[in-house]
C-alpha cells in the first residue's frame, strides 16, 4: 500500500473459512475503489474519452492481477517466501487481492473501457516454473477473469509463456501479450484460432530505429502472425518507453496502415 507517498509492506489480515465451500472469505475487508483518489480520477479518464471516441477506438483498462500485485505491495523477494513457504498467509493475501482487482476491473468496464488487460507477469515462466503457475496463478486467474464481466487479455509484460498457452486460454481471455524473446511464428502456430496474439515489437530496442526499420519491424510481424487474423501488433511489454522517437511511433502506424490490411496478399510475394 502506499501512504502519503511512502511503500509499506501489507500486514497479513486474519481471515476465516466460509462453511461448506471452504472458500476463505476476509474479516478485514478489501480496499474499495471508492476511496481512491487516484483510481477515481482513472475512471474518471476512462468516461472522458469513451464520450470523445464512443466506439470507434477501443479504451482498454488494466488491472495487476491478485498474484502479480504482491511484488508492488511487498518486494519479489518476501513475495517468493510467502509464495513457498507460508501458503496460509498466501492465501489470504490473494482473496484480498482477488476482491479488489475484480471490483477494479469492473468499474472500469462501467465507465466506458471496452476490455481489460490482466497484467500478469509473475505467471510467466521467466519468474517461475510451470508447475508452480498450476498451483497459483492459474487457479486465481480462472477465479478473477471469470468474475470480471466483459473481455480480458492476459498479458506476461516481457516474460515468456509458449509453454503455457493451453493453460491461459483455459483460464477464459480472448486476447494473449507475447514476449520479443520468442518467436511470433511458433506462438501462432499454437494460438490460431484459439486466442488472439497481442506483441512483439521490442520497446527497448526501439529507442534506436528510423522511421525504415520501423517498418520492417511491422512488416515482419503480420508476416509471422498477421495471416488468418487474430492478431493485434503492439510492443512486447505493455508501454513504450518515453526515449523512443516520436517520428519511429508515427512511422508505425503509417506502416501497420499501409502492410496490415486485409487480405495480406503481398505476404505470398
Amino acid at each position: 500500500m502506499v501512504r502519503r507517498g511512502s511503500w509499506k509492506m501489507v500486514r497479513p489480515i486474519p481471515v476465516r473459512r466460509s462453511s461448506g465451500s471452504g472458500t476463505i472469505s476476509t474479516v478485514c475487508p478489501p480496499p474499495r475503489v471508492a476511496d481512491s483518489p487516484g483510481l477515481l480520477r482513472m475512471l474518471e479518464t476512462i468516461r472522458g474519452l469513451k464520450e470523445r471516441v464512443g466506439d470507434t477506438v477501443p479504451i482498454i483498462g488494466v488491472a495487476i492481477s491478485p498474484f502479480s500485485l504482491p511484488v508492488m505491495q511487498m518486494g519479489f523477494d518476501r513475495y517468493i517466501e510467502l509464495m513457498y513457504e507460508h501458503p496460509v498467509r498466501f492465501a489470504r493475501l490473494m482473496a484480498i487481492n482477488e476482491a479488489f482487482c475484480v471490483e477494479w476491473a469492473n468499474a472500469q468496464l462501467t465507465a466506458g473501457a471496452t476490455a481489460i488487460c490482466y497484467f500478469d507477469p509473475v505467471s510467466s515462466t521467466t519468474n517461475i516454473p510451470r508447475e508452480l503457475y498450476l498451483q497459483t496463478g492459474h487457479p486465481i486467474a480462472r477465479r478473477t477473469l471469470s468474475r470480471i464481466q466483459g473481455p480480458t487479455a492476459v498479458h506476461l509484460a516481457a516474460g515468456r509463456g509458449l509453454s503455457l498457452v493451453d493453460d491461459i486460454v483455459a483460464t477464459g481471455p480472448v486476447v494473449l501479450g507475447v514476449s520479443t524473446l520468442e518467436d511470433l511464428s511458433q506462438w501462432k502456430s499454437v494460438a490460431r484460432g484459439r486466442i488472439a496474439l497481442l506483441g512483439n515489437m521490442n520497446g527497448v530496442t526501439m529507442r534506436h530505429w528510423t522511421p525504415m526499420e520501423a517498418e520492417r519491424q511491422v512488416k515482419e510481424a503480420i508476416r509471422r502472425a498477421g495471416v488468418g487474423g487474430g492478431f493485434i501488433l503492439s510492443d512486447n511489454h505493455g508501454e513504450i518507453p518515453f526515449q523512443v522517437p516520436d517520428q519511429v511511433l508515427m512511422a508505425i502506424g503509417e506502416a501497420v496502415r499501409r502492410w496490415g490490411r486485409y487480405p495480406l496478399d503481398w505476404i505470398d510475394e
